[in-house]
């Protein structure tokens, strides 16, 4: 294992060690590198300390790069919706029903077992069980992923992210009519603390803001399009029950009487990003899967 070093400069005075980290690894995503000083890869003056700790000037900031450890995850010959692909990244289009990666219940039949079948050079910043994994959508969301297959690109693509760069667009399908054509949710989102299995809005949550546009509305039903400006688990599904229209099917946010689904109407429709090798803004987009559309069409039969 390799070791570094770097002594604080006045510069760096009071900076956040992560920050600084960051700063001087920067083909190191911050999360990756929080999760070294986690795990007592990183010392400051010979003591392990938090990531939040401010750094004084003339501190001597010794760090190793953890071996990233062999994935064990098992190659599955899953089909694969490729929407584009290139030696940096792919742009797969999830199926409803797939989970991302492996987890307690769901070893298999994942995105990630399908992707090790595909490819095996993936981004290794997310650890072994989320190889190349930029971002997630939930299980029964269909629509665009982007897949890393280096850190460089993992890294850049990431900041894209933070930076609120990479264009997010969603369409769904929601209980009651949107009278407004157009809106801007602006509500913290974190953990129930009611049901810790479930996002909520409160008030010590995390900054999430969608923002949303009417694309067709019946008397009890609104065909949306949501465009993202942050990222948080469950964002459009807890935000748009927050406003008072939950998404149709949704079995943990939405309404106890609704349309069957197949869990709940909402699909990444649009994705775009500067390219971190050309410097290419690169756009796709992915059709509705039919289910979705199955209910548009019960929806209007309806009227």
């Amino acid at each position: 294992m390799t070791f570094f070093n770097h002594e604080v400069t006045e510069e760096q005075n009071k900076m956040r060690l992560d920050k600084l980290l960051a700063e001087v690894n920067p083909d190191r995503s911050r999360s990756q590198i929080q999760t070294w000083i986690t795990k007592d890869h990183v010392m400051v003056n010979g003591e392990p300390v938090k990531a939040n700790h401010k750094c004084q000037a003339g501190d001597e900031i010794k760090w190793s790069i953890p071996e990233i450890e062999a994935l064990d995850i098992k190659a599955e010959a899953i089909p694969l919706s490729i929407v584009y692909e290139d030696s940096d990244l792919l742009v797969v289009n999830k199926p409803k029903g797939m989970v991302v990666h492996p987890s307690a219940g769901h070893q298999s039949g994942t995105l990630v077992n399908a992707l090790m079948h595909h490819c095996h050079d993936l981004s290794g910043i997310n650890g072994v069980e989320r190889p190349g994994i930029v971002h997630r959508i939930d299980k029964d969301t269909s629509g665009l992923l982007l897949v890393a297959k280096n850190d460089h690109t993992h890294v850049h693509l990431s900041e894209q992210l933070s930076n609120k760069e990479i264009k997010r667009k969603y369409e769904a399908i929601v209980h009651g009519e949107i009278s407004h054509e157009t809106g801007m949710i602006d509500a913290p989102i974190g953990r129930d603390p009611k049901d810790r299995q479930k996002m909520g809005i409160v008030d010590n949550g995390k900054p999430a803001v969608t923002h949303f546009t009417v694309i067709q509305r019946f008397p009890d039903f609104t065909h949306v399009e949501c465009q993202l400006e942050t990222g948080r688990t469950h964002q459009i599904r807890v935000h748009m029950r927050y406003i008072g229209f939950p998404l149709v099917g949704d079995p943990k946010y939405g309404q106890r009487k609704t349309l069957d689904a197949d869990g709940q109407a909402l699909h990444a429709k649009s994705i775009g990003f500067v390219h971190p090798r050309t410097d290419e803004w690169m756009e796709f987009e992915a059709e509705a899967p039919a289910v979705f559309r199955e209910v548009l069409d019960t929806i209007e039969k309806m009227y």
